[in-house]
């Protein structure tokens, strides 16, 4: 790591008062914006402005992974009954928390992040250097970085106030809530006058830990499915633009943009999917590179700093070592104690997401981790199948020693969009306008080649793929893909939301973790929903030699049961050489209790199962989630127009 931004600086930008709590801006400078954006050197500090935003706790853990729980995918357990914390947030009772600081905090955070972009577009565009490349190239940034910030808000939030300008005095600062599809549809167009004027990041010193063209494209590609998709209405109910806007002839709603030499106007889902389609072959075209053929390099790289140019990543949020970043503490394997301190891991993965995997998809095993640290050379495994944290990221590998006594502030660079995700967007986006074609197939391909070995080529990639036949087939195998390609890289909850189907995935979940735990027991094995699952693992024998563990099975129930199965703590013991301990696996999808009078075993859900999608009470899965978060009292408190009735469901 030779260059970090999200470093602290006096330098920030231009002082100006705002009045209302959701825009107010404390800045230590006194330069004027013709001062700051008439070089580039000052206009680069300007931005890094915007970047140091991503350093603060409201996005380094909040945002970016620990309130994108509970899916299909990511999932922790919560307390037993709501608490006022972020725990109420992955039991999908985020209603409640109106009076929750971080939510405060992480509103202020997008809305600072904005009005820090906004000044920087507008000081360029007004800049006698506004032509020079290097600052075409900040512009860019400026307006990716909003667009950003503005899916977060949009995501989190529903629909919320939009800013196109930056704060001044005297500037009406209250202002209602703006349609979702309005603000996607104005940043898509900004990225779309912009991308061209940006560098890619192979052009450019500081590669991907600065926005760069390819995450540009991406982005537009990305926010065009948003645009597509379904978000929470003020209603409470999931709609799309089509669905109860005028986007025929409002032009609010229309993006335009010329690809191939055809100028082309976007105003339906169809079209946003074919601007989707547009932009993920233009990057294509401009800039096509080979996936690392090492899926687990992908994160080992972050851990230890390597940035390579034209790979998997296009952009990655820069922390500074040792001061920013929560990856490797809230999100990664788990270190109890160690040379380079400890994690207390707040995203998980669920149990249906680890049996989900082909046997042979070499990316399970760089997604799960099946034990834990208890210190730098020891390991222990992980008891049961609902505490399976993500082994993509280990503050063990970081190379920049932190000491034992560190936490957060690992430095390890957060992924926010991979090349990956380009093929996938494209194979969904041709799926939608015309079916499985060769184009969304071979895009397909080329994510699955590298989970598969050479011998499995034939059948888990060239079969599989050729065998999706159906447009509902290819989308769903869409979706799983995208489910083993980025888990815990927390992309699923706003893909869920785009898709309209979380309340679906919520429903099959729970009644998948349902019958893998009968399963553990023998219940009901004659129910073939039951009994597909009679052969998977209710327990995992092991072995610990040297501080390494290895596992008998991992899946499935061994042909044999070890004859001597002895605690963990004895397996080094002589006379054990040959003996394994055995621990629970898919027994701990499912509960028991035995009547103290009449010995009686009675079983019930677990409680992993019962409280991680507790605020979803729909048994069909065809209504709405609550997944919005209420706006801040504090900031209801001092508006005029903003409030939560409608979004959050009541």
């Amino acid at each position: 790591m030779n260059t970090k931004f999200l470093a602290i600086f006096g330098f920030i930008l231009i002082t100006f008062t705002a009045c209302k709590d959701y825009l107010e801006v404390d800045s230590p400078s006194t330069f004027s914006s013709d001062y700051i954006f008439s070089n580039t050197a000052d206009a680069k500090k300007a931005i890094l402005g915007v970047y140091s935003l991503f350093g603060e706790d409201p996005y380094t853990s909040r945002m970016s992974c620990v309130w994108m729980q509970n899916t299909d995918v990511e999932a922790i357990q919560p307390s037993a009954n709501p608490d006022g914390s972020r725990r109420d947030i992955w039991s999908l009772e985020g209603k409640n928390l109106s009076g929750f600081s971080d939510i405060y905090k992480a509103w202020q955070n997008n809305y600072l992040a904005i009005d820090r972009a906004n000044q920087c577009i507008e000081g360029i565009k007004a800049s006698d250097k506004a032509d020079d490349p290097d600052m075409q190239m900040i512009l860019g940034e400026a307006y990716c970085l909003k667009a950003y910030r503005y899916f977060l808000l949009c995501n989190f939030w529903g629909d919320v106030p939009y800013f196109d300008d930056a704060a001044k005095a005297g500037m009406q600062l209250d202002i209602p809530r703006t349609d979702k599809n309005y603000i996607y549809t104005a940043c898509i167009q900004d990225l779309v006058n912009a991308e061209e004027g940006m560098y890619f990041a192979d052009e450019y010193a500081d590669g991907i830990e600065r926005m760069n063209r390819e995450f540009a494209l991406g982005m537009i590609a990305r926010l065009s499915l948003f645009r597509a998709g379904y978000g929470m209405n003020a209603d409470g109910t999931m709609k799309r633009a089509d669905d109860y806007l005028n986007v025929a002839t409002d032009d609010s709603l229309a993006v335009t943009y010329t690809y191939s030499g055809t100028e082309k106007t976007a105003r339906t889902s169809n079209d946003y999917y074919q601007l989707a389609k547009d932009y993920c072959e233009k990057l294509i075209s401009l800039s096509d590179r080979e996936l690392n053929s090492d899926f687990a390099e992908i994160f080992y790289n972050e851990c230890v700093y390597n940035k390579p140019l034209n790979d998997d990543v296009l952009y990655e949020v820069a922390f500074l070592a040792q001061y920013g970043g929560d990856v490797g503490w809230c999100v990664g394997s788990t270190v109890q104690s160690s040379s380079k301190g400890a994690s207390t891991i707040q995203v998980n993965l669920t149990p249906t997401y680890y049996f989900s995997f082909d046997d042979d998809d070499t990316r399970r095993d760089a997604t799960f981790s099946r034990t834990y640290y208890k210190n730098d050379n020891d390991k222990y495994y992980v008891e049961g199948t609902t505490g399976l944290a993500c082994a993509k990221w280990n503050r063990l590998w970081l190379t920049s020693d932190p000491g034992a006594g560190s936490s957060k502030g690992t430095g390890i660079n957060w992924p926010l969009m991979r090349y990956s995700d380009i093929l996938l967007m494209l194979a969904e986006a041709e799926n939608e306008l015309n079916g499985p074609t060769s184009i969304a197939k071979d895009a397909l391909k080329r994510v699955r080649q590298r989970a598969f070995s050479a011998e499995a080529q034939s059948e888990k990639v060239d079969q599989y793929v050729s065998n999706l036949g159906s447009k509902e087939d290819f989308f769903n195998a869409v979706v799983d893909e995208r489910a083993w390609e980025f888990g815990g890289e927390c992309l699923r909850k706003f893909d869920l939301v785009r898709w309209n189907n979380y309340g679906t995935k919520i429903i099959e979940t729970k009644e998948t973790l349902d019958n893998m735990g009968k399963a553990a027991f023998d219940l009901e094995l004659e129910n073939p929903d039951v009994a597909q699952y009679a052969d998977y693992a209710n327990y995992l024998y092991y072995r610990k030699e040297n501080g390494e563990i290895s596992f008998m099975n991992v899946k499935y129930r061994p042909a044999e049961v070890p004859e001597t199965i002895v605690d963990v703590e004895d397996l080094a013991q002589e006379g054990n050489e040959n003996a394994y301990a055995r621990a629970n696996w898919s027994r701990n999808l499912y509960s028991y209790q035995d009547d103290e009078v009449t010995g009686e075993r009675t079983y019930d859900s677990a409680d992993y199962t019962i409280r991680c999608w507790r605020g979803y009470t729909d048994p069909t899965g065809q209504s709405a989630v609550p997944y919005v978060l209420p706006i801040s009292t504090t900031t209801i408190g001092s508006s005029d127009y903003l409030t939560n009735d409608g979004y959050l469901l009541n």
